[in-house]
């Protein structure tokens, strides 16, 4: 992959950010943030220092894993706070526990001490946890489902409609939130259904061997802008170094900015843009467009009302555009009878057998 083309910020630049949209108040609502401090207790040692669960399975990563990066990238946060977790687990516990001098890193005789006892506490807390929500749920066809915002909107209602017809009564509960948290709630079986766009160069980090996935769609992620009078694109990419399109992106670490990195880091030819507005929300960016600020990549399915009534034209030809997957994941442990009913549905539905 070639390195991303830089690109030059505007005098006038603009953070927006927005609340959540829900696409039905019944069906759809948004919590569980901070999951696994909210969800498990935190538990102080005899001088009063607070330890946190993610710092033991941090800890059970990182001795897995033998690498702080790769473990870091494992939990799906960055290597400097990792590393700040494992030292906070250290102080609680009173003992180094990583023998830092070695490479790969290694426990210390207190590290495979604690590490027998971490992992049948996470274990045990996990297969409890699990065991009594699933006796305190409501009986009967229902789901909680994890999806990125714009997968909510767009995908799941139609989604929901279809599986109705196979299903005398599905009661489902759609959490919008971004990849990093719906990856969390799937791991700590805060749902049964997790939806994510899949691209090669942007895998999710979910153990194959637990996790199970289905392709259930495909999207397109493109380059659109208002219409000028002639009905022609009012920017067109690449644009040219002396007047450069303004540029509506993504924060760097959103999943749809690490899109536009991708597709940008395979072009021919680096496009000239300079960036003038920037959200982490797909829906934020689309207003923008729509409003005739700028050229965006969106997902297809995000716009297909806008590109049907001309409100929106593509900016740029095919290679300026990114394929997706859109895959539903499930952890293969959880034997529900209506989870078990509902993915043999999927599998047959997606043509997969076996």
């Amino acid at each position: 992959m070639s390195d991303v083309p830089t690109l030059s910020i505007a005098a006038r630049t603009a953070i927006v950010t927005m609340p959540v949209a829900s696409f039905h108040e019944h069906s759809v609502s948004v919590e569980f943030r901070g999951l696994l401090a909210a969800d498990l207790p935190c538990r102080r040692n005899r001088y009063g220092q607070v330890m946190e669960i993610k710092w033991i399975e941090d800890f059970i990563a990182l001795a897995q894993y033998q690498s702080f990066s790769r473990a870091a990238e494992f939990r799906n946060v960055t290597q400097s706070g990792f590393s700040r977790r494992i030292q906070s687990l250290e102080q609680w516990v009173g003992a180094d526990l990583i023998n830092r001098s070695s490479f790969p890193p290694t426990l210390t005789p207190a590290g495979q001490l604690f590490r027998e006892a971490a992992e049948d506490i996470i274990e045990k807390l996990f297969d409890t946890r699990a065991i009594i929500r699933t006796e305190q749920r409501i009986a009967g066809k229902g789901v909680q489902i994890a999806a990125g915002h714009t997968i909510a909107l767009n995908f799941l209602p139609a989604w929901l409609r279809a599986l109705s017809s196979h299903f005398d009564e599905v009661r489902a509960r759609v959490i919008p939130a971004n990849v990093h948290d719906s990856i969390l709630m799937l791991v700590n079986g805060n749902c049964e259904l997790m939806f994510a766009y899949h691209h090669p160069e942007l895998p999710l980090h979910l153990d194959p061997s637990r996790y199970e996935y289905l392709t259930v769609g495909a999207d397109t992620f493109m380059p659109v802008c208002k219409p000028n009078q002639r009905s022609a694109p009012a920017f067109r990419l690449p644009g040219t170094n002396d007047r450069p399109l303004p540029l509506i992106s993504y924060t760097e670490t959103s999943y749809f900015g690490r899109c536009l990195a991708v597709l940008l880091g395979h072009a021919k030819a680096a496009p000239a843009l300079r960036l003038h507005y920037e959200s982490d929300m797909a829906e934020v960016v689309k207003k923008l467009v729509l409003e005739g600020e700028g050229v965006a990549w969106l997902p297809k399915s995000s716009i297909l009302a806008e590109l049907d009534a001309g409100d929106l034209v593509p900016a740029g030809t095919a290679e300026w555009q990114l394929e997706v997957e859109l895959r539903v994941y499930r952890d293969a442990s959880n034997h529900s009878e209506f989870l078990e009913s509902l993915w043999r549905h999927l599998r047959a539905a997606s043509g997969v057998t076996g």
